[in-house]
């Protein structure tokens, strides 16, 4: 392993993902300097991985594969953890023309049984002919490949020390299956969403070249997403090597211990694309540090992958004003992994923009209408940009028809990036996906100058006596208005209750006396009813009680579930009913 991590510049005429395949894209970033540096979660340099290298590793793990009798369209599962095991497996898969399915780390799903649970549903959706066990939860393996019967279930170590093979590699085309991705939040239901080589490699390209407008030379990516989500996968592991570039990736698992480390490492290793949710951003601005960086380098500090909270971006960017950060640097974008990753980006050295429109207009007519009346309730909401070239969006109601800018309704994409499909789902992918290419998200928001705006997820959104209710709103308020809440602290959902919808509130609770309970369930009662006129019954839960996502969002619907469940009934009694 390398002392010293391998060098922003490749030293190659620098291409910006015009590749057919990822493995084209290998051959040539290969012929560089740049490459992939693992590194602790405190910031220690473990691996640096050049893509030469990993070219050489890549296609020696493709032959053991074949070796093992997998046959090419078979899927691997992958528990992915963000080292080079992961990355050498991943790009054998692709050699070999097997199909590798990423999966989650024991993150976020509160408990062993649970996450093997979610891992089988995973495994089973694929139908993995294999699966590989991190050493991490390497004393799992058994009850992991319970799952199953498989041609290799075991260690990446346990794989790469098994005996070189002398077979063939085969051809990859463009219309073969790169990978299989699990959104975030398929825990219950999974469905593997199919990204073939071409419409991959079509958002590689639209991200690097219009997205980032990666520059000729000096750019580096530093990022702690995690490789089993979208954001990480595409954006800080596939997408910079079809470019050339240089990634410092950091153990997503340790990120929120020491969020900090991130900073530093853009600071040391003088990084210029970074990308976060808000939450992120928000780890980093509340927590105090003694720490000093440099942040002058940072060009484009990217936020996805949840709703963007404005306030907390505007927060981090005064912390760490005096550390050289230009809020100018925030670029705001939108996607989904049913979109490869990315359909939209705001203009670069911007910043971020808002809209703040009337609450009450936007609830009760369904029309975004601009305002700044103090005496009216507000909502602000952040601009996603601009669809990217060769790609489409359209707001539609619920008949299908076009909306124009500032009516509410169903996001719309079509264009070369998405997915072929949700693997063996024909009929989950025809719900979703119609015969002229027209994807439907599941988004609402509205267009306003060209630029997408969102304002929250269809399934998630309230309906009370004809007034539409975005559950964020409501989360959003309490932890904004009550002391002592955080972000993620609050889930807001509906319960159908003989003939009408009652609003719950779930709270996660530090109070440790009755009286601080009390105190606590009272005011945020209170601010629903002032702030947003409705009464919601509040339920108040213990700290890190609130499921989440494998990519760290909030999960109502596990929420919900669990409340359901009875997970939740000790937590005492809610605080009002529905009106």
């Amino acid at each position: 392993m390398n002392a010293t991590p391998t060098p922003a510049s490749s030293g190659l005429r620098r291409r910006l993902g015009d590749f057919p395949t990822f493995t084209a894209a290998l051959d040539y970033a290969a012929q560089g300097t740049s490459g992939f540096n693992i590194y602790s979660g405190k910031g220690q340099l473990l691996e640096a991985l050049s893509y030469a290298q990993l070219r050489t590793q890549a296609r020696e793990v493709a032959r053991k594969l074949l070796a093992l009798g997998l046959e090419r369209g078979d899927r691997v599962a992958i528990i992915a953890e963000s080292d080079g095991d992961f990355a050498r497996i991943f790009f054998g898969c692709q050699y070999a023309g097997l199909v590798p399915a990423p999966l989650p780390l024991p993150v976020a799903f509160g408990g062993k049984e649970g996450y093997i649970a979610t891992l089988h549903g995973m495994i089973a959706s694929a139908g993995a002919r294999a699966v590989v066990v991190p050493s991490l939860i390497g004393g799992w393996t058994s009850e992991i490949a319970a799952a199953g019967t498989f041609a290799f279930a075991g260690s990446p170590e346990t794989l790469l020390a098994l005996p070189d093979a002398d077979i063939a590699l085969p051809e990859i085309g463009d219309d073969d299956l790169s990978y299989l991705q699990f959104s975030s939040g398929s825990t219950r239901f999974p469905m593997g969403i199919a990204v073939t080589q071409r419409s991959g490699m079509a958002n590689a390209r639209a991200i690097a070249r219009d997205g980032l407008q990666v520059r000729e030379d000096g750019d580096r990516c530093v990022s702690w997403l995690p490789l089993y989500h979208d954001m990480g996968l595409v954006g800080f592991f596939l997408t910079p090597l079809t470019c050339q570039l240089t990634v410092d990736l950091l153990p997503t698992r340790e990120f929120a211990r020491r969020p900090h480390v991130w900073l530093d490492l853009i600071s040391r290793n003088r990084g210029t694309i970074s990308y976060s949710p808000s939450f992120g951003y928000e780890l980093c601005a509340r927590r105090a540090t003694s720490a000093t960086f440099d942040l002058s380098c940072w060009r484009i500090a990217g936020i996805g992958g949840d709703m963007i909270r404005h306030n907390i971006l505007e927060d981090f960017a005064e912390r760490y004003e005096a550390s050289g950060f230009d809020a100018r640097a925030f670029v705001a974008s939108y996607g989904m992994a049913e979109t490869t990753l990315a359909i939209s980006f705001a203009p670069l050295a911007s910043g971020i923009h808002t809209d703040t429109v009337d609450l009450r207009t936007l609830e009760h007519e369904g029309v975004a209408m601009a305002s700044n009346d103090p005496s009216h309730a507000l909502r602000t909401f952040v601009l996603c940009g601009r669809v990217l070239p060769d790609h489409e969006a359209e707001i539609r109601d619920p008949h299908g028809n076009p909306l124009p800018d500032r009516r509410v309704g169903t996001l719309f994409v079509r264009g070369p990036s998405l997915m072929r499909g949700y693997f063996g789902m024909d009929a989950e992918t025809a719900r979703v996906l119609d015969p002229q290419g027209w994807l439907n998200t599941g988004d609402l928001g509205y267009m306003l100058d060209g630029q997408i705006v969102i304002t929250g997820r269809a399934k998630d959104l309230i309906i009370i006596n004809g007034r539409n209710i975005w559950p964020q709103d409501l989360e959003w308020c309490a932890e904004t208005e009550v002391g002592g809440l955080r972000s993620r602290d609050v889930a807001v959902f509906s319960l159908q209750e003989q003939d009408e919808e009652r609003i719950v509130a779930l709270i996660q609770c530090r109070a440790t006396t009755p009286e601080g309970r009390e105190a606590l369930r009272t005011e945020t009662t209170n601010v629903f009813r002032r702030v947003h006129g409705v009464d919601v019954s509040v339920i108040l839960v213990p700290p890190h009680a609130l499921p989440q996502t494998s990519s760290g969002k909030l999960t109502r619907a596990k929420a919900k579930a669990m409340l359901l469940a009875g997970a939740f009934e000790t937590a005492g009694p809610v605080a009002a009913s529905a009106a």
